[in-house]
């Protein structure tokens, strides 16, 4: 059958391609095609004749969309493309374990969508507690660093301290992992220091019961892990409105698939590493000035667009000086940032945002003139941390927090693979062997030293 054939060929599911146009669109091999089937991620069905084998155009192109790949396989090489039943992006929209995943942001909030993505089951007003003595090391190890030390730089140290103070941190069993987990987030979120000029005692670390906040702060239960960090962030008074914009934001950013730092997760998770050291790796790939920092590009141009009146002096700063234009764009999302549109719609409801949301249109409207732009996540990130006095790293913050229990979700399932599968072959591009064994370079400091290195120093 010619691929023209296969392509009408139709089993009442849609359009068909032949394995040819699927290797094509996938940017692979056609015995790659094949690889994909074997793992799962396609599925096939023989052509009439049994000449070859048809897919389905939709399926092949959410691949395409999910890989963002554009060259094959390395033949022999590790996993590329993982199996993962965490997150879905499709077609302007990502779903956590098939749900909508703004939907659940809206309806739940951030400890109960964790739940939802580390177990699959939602329960109702799940709080998590730090562990006493986790926490007091987590403090006493932030409190040693030096003062201009950023939101990151504590984060890290605080899971290295909770690690330390964990025994049993090497239990890889899921509930073991869990326990882990659950204990870990509010610990990182209690070791924070409160901002500049907010109460100390504002909101427990530790979950005790405090005053009606919303659905993140009432009840035995005690408060969420929103109403923890907003003291971290900010030192204005916790409004409703702004808490169910944060936890929301922690909801939505909780994972969003194999991004740069979680990458980094299960690879750390392939070898077996500790949750806390999986989250450690997460951190260290996060700090990037391309992946956890670009809130903070967006915080700057939207505090000076507010500052002087309008995007278009500031639009034409960036484009003048060669710089892109943060909180614009995605390479997921042909359209708006999912994630974006639910943290703008609940930003109205915030009476101090309405300057900073303003703004942030119009650096939209601005720079989308000519070429089609849209906002992400951390354009709207920046609409709360600017409104609410925040400092320009909160964003980078909140992402940190949130993507902490997706880190988690990733260990786990990494934990259930194959160990060290996450092995690449490299590509070696230096000087071809047997080269010579390198003439020694004598520095001044040896030449002028006492004693040769065949001599009897001690």
């Amino acid at each position: 059958m010619t691929d023209q054939g296969a392509r009408d060929f139709d089993t009442g599911t849609g359009e068909r391609l032949s394995t040819r146009e699927t290797a094509a669109l996938l940017g692979v091999k056609p015995e790659t095609v094949y690889a994909y089937v074997s793992r799962g991620q396609l599925s096939s069905v023989r052509a009439p004749g049994g000449r070859g084998s048809t897919f389905d155009a939709d399926e092949v192109r959410a691949l395409a969309r999910r890989t963002g790949r554009r060259d094959p396989l390395p033949a022999g090489g590790a996993d590329l493309v993982f199996r993962t039943g965490i997150t879905l992006i499709d077609q302007d929209r990502y779903y956590y374990r098939g749900v909508d995943a703004g939907e659940l942001a809206l309806h739940h909030g951030y400890e109960e969508v964790a739940e939802w993505l580390w177990t699959g089951e939602l329960r109702p007003g799940v709080r998590f507690s730090a562990p006493p003595q986790a926490l007091t090391a987590a403090r006493q190890a932030v409190a040693a660093l030096p003062a201009h030390s950023g939101t990151t730089d504590r984060l890290r140290v605080a899971v290295v301290a909770a690690a330390a103070a964990d025994p049993l941190r090497f239990d890889l069993s899921p509930a073991s992992v869990l326990d882990a987990a659950r204990g870990l987030i509010p610990t990182l979120v209690g070791a924070l220091l409160p901002a500049a000029g907010a109460p100390a005692d504002r909101v427990p670390a530790s979950g005790a019961p405090v005053g009606d906040v919303g659905r993140t702060g009432t009840g035995p239960a005690g408060p969420g892990i929103a109403a923890r960090l907003w003291p971290a962030l900010t030192a204005r008074p916790v409004g409703a409105a702004s808490l169910a914009v944060l936890d929301t934001a922690l909801a939505l950013l909780i994972d969003h698939d194999l991004a740069a730092s979680t990458l980094a997760v299960r690879v750390a998770a392939s070898a077996h590493a500790h949750p806390y050291a999986v989250v450690s790796a997460g951190l260290g790939a996060l700090e990037g000035p391309l992946h956890g920092a670009a809130s903070g590009l967006a915080h700057r141009m939207l505090r000076e667009v507010v500052e002087r009146g309008g995007a278009a002096p500031v639009v034409a700063d960036h484009l003048r000086t060669g710089r892109r234009i943060p909180g614009l764009g995605h390479r997921l999302y042909d359209g708006e940032d999912p994630r974006a549109r639910v943290l703008f719609a609940l930003l109205e409801d915030v009476p101090e945002a309405a300057s900073a949301l303003a703004a942030a249109r119009d650096v939209v409207s601005t720079a989308a003139r000519h070429v089609p732009l849209h906002a992400n996540v951390d354009l709207a990130l920046a609409v709360l941390s600017v409104s609410e006095a925040m400092p320009a790293e909160a964003g980078e913050t909140v992402f940190a927090v949130a993507r902490t229990a997706g880190w988690i979700a990733h260990a786990l399932e990494e934990y259930a693979e194959r160990p060290l599968r996450l092995r690449p072959r490299g590509q070696y591009t230096g000087p071809p062997p047997p080269q010579a064994l390198p003439s020694p370079v004598i520095s001044s400091i040896a030449s002028s030293a006492p004693e040769s290195r065949s001599g009897n120093a001690r």
